[in-house]
C-alpha cells in the first residue's frame, strides 16, 4: 500500500456554481442527481468530493443547508470518501448564507477562499444557447459587476467557527499570489494551523490564467511562504483541465477535476459524468507511476477528524 506521501490525492468537484444546466445535460442539479453522481467519483477514485448544492427545480446554485441534508447522508452512508463543503457558495450569497451549510453539517473539510476577487463569468454568456431558466444568462452576465468578497474579516470569522468549533480542515483555495500571502499571513496570525491543503486554482477571469507559467509561481511562492507546512493540489478551469492537474502530479502535487471546473473529457465532447473524469486523469497518471490515494491516506496526509465525526451521518 502506498503511504501518504507518494500518493496523488484525487478530489472531484461535482457541481459548483458556475455552470448553468443549459451547458451540459450531464450536470448534476437534484439532491439525487448529486448524490449519483458525487458516489460514481467516489468509486472510480476520487477520495475527496467538494459539494455545492442547487435548487432541485432549475437548477440555480442554492446555500439551503435542508437541500444539502438531502444529498449528504446518502452519500456518507454510501462511501467514505472525504466530503469537503464549500463555503464558497455562489454569486449573490451573504458569507452567513454560504456558510450557513457547512456550519450545520460540521464536514471534516470546507473550502476557505484566501481573498476578495473579480469573478468574471459574463464570457460565457456569448455562446449560443437554447437557455433553459430565466436566470442562467443574467447570472453570467451580473458577473461583469460582482467582487467574491472574502475580507480578513470573513477568513477570521469561518475559520473560528469552522475549524476551531467544529473541528474542520479546509481547502485553501487560492486564485492569486495575493491569496496565497493571505494564507501566509493569517498562519502568522495564529488563526490556521498546518498541514496546509492549498488548491490552486487558475483559469477563473480575475484570477491566475490556466497556464504552466501561473502554477510555476504558485508553487514557488508557496514554498517559500510555506515552506514544509502545505501540500497542493490544482483545480483548472476549462480545457487546460487534464494537462494542468497533470502537471500538479510532476511537480509533486495533487489533483482536482469535476464538473465543477470543466464540462467536458475531449476537445468538443461533454463528459457524461463526473467519474468519467476521475477514470481519465487516473489513465494518464498510472502510467507515469503515480499511485492513488484512498480516502483513508488522504485523511492522514491532511490531519482530517474522521469520516464519523460529522453531523449528517
Amino acid at each position: 500500500m502506498a503511504s501518504p506521501a507518494d500518493s496523488v490525492i484525487i478530489s472531484c468537484a461535482i457541481t459548483g456554481s458556475i455552470h448553468t444546466p443549459s451547458m451540459s445535460p450531464h450536470l448534476p442539479i437534484t439532491p439525487s442527481q448529486i448524490a449519483e453522481s458525487a458516489i460514481g467519483a467516489a468509486e472510480a477514485g476520487a477520495a475527496i468530493l467538494h459539494l455545492h448544492a442547487r435548487d432541485p427545480v432549475d437548477g440555480r446554485p442554492t446555500p439551503d443547508p435542508e437541500v444539502f441534508m438531502q444529498f449528504l447522508p446518502q452519500i456518507h452512508r454510501a462511501t467514505d470518501a472525504v466530503l469537503n463543503i464549500t463555503t464558497g457558495g455562489g454569486q449573490t450569497m451573504s458569507v452567513p448564507q454560504r456558510t450557513a451549510a457547512a456550519l450545520r453539517v460540521e464536514p471534516e473539510m470546507c473550502s476557505l477562499n484566501m481573498g476578495s476577487m473579480n469573478f468574471a463569468l459574463y464570457g460565457m454568456a456569448d455562446k449560443p444557447r437554447n437557455w433553459q431558466h430565466d436566470w442562467e444568462k443574467p447570472h453570467l452576465l451580473n458577473s461583469a459587476d460582482f467582487v467574491f468578497k472574502n475580507t480578513p474579516a470573513d477568513v477570521e470569522l469561518i475559520t473560528t467557527r469552522m475549524g476551531v468549533e467544529r473541528g474542520a480542515r479546509f481547502e485553501f483555495e487560492c486564485y492569486d499570489l495575493g491569496h496565497i500571502y493571505n494564507l501566509a499571513h493569517y498562519r502568522d496570525r495564529g488563526l490556521i494551523k498546518p498541514p496546509f491543503f492549498v488548491q490552486f486554482v487558475v483559469g477563473v477571469l480575475g484570477g491566475m490564467g490556466a497556464e504552466p507559467e501561473s502554477l510555476f509561481m504558485m508553487k514557488a511562492t508557496a514554498d517559500r511562504l510555506l515552506g514544509a507546512d502545505y501540500t497542493f493540489s490544482v483545480a483548472a478551469a476549462g480545457r487546460q483541465q487534464f494537462r494542468l492537474v497533470t502537471l500538479s502530479a510532476i511537480l509533486g502535487g495533487h489533483v482536482r477535476v469535476g464538473l465543477e471546473d470543466n464540462l467536458y473529457i475531449d476537445k468538443g465532447k461533454l463528459a457524461e459524468s463526473n467519474a468519467a473524469q476521475v477514470r481519465r486523469v487516473r489513465e494518464i497518471l498510472a502510467p507515469l507511476g503515480f499511485q492513488i490515494a484512498t480516502p483513508e491516506l488522504a485523511r492522514a496526509r491532511l490531519g482530517l477528524k474522521g469520516h464519523d465525526k460529522v453531523a449528517f451521518g
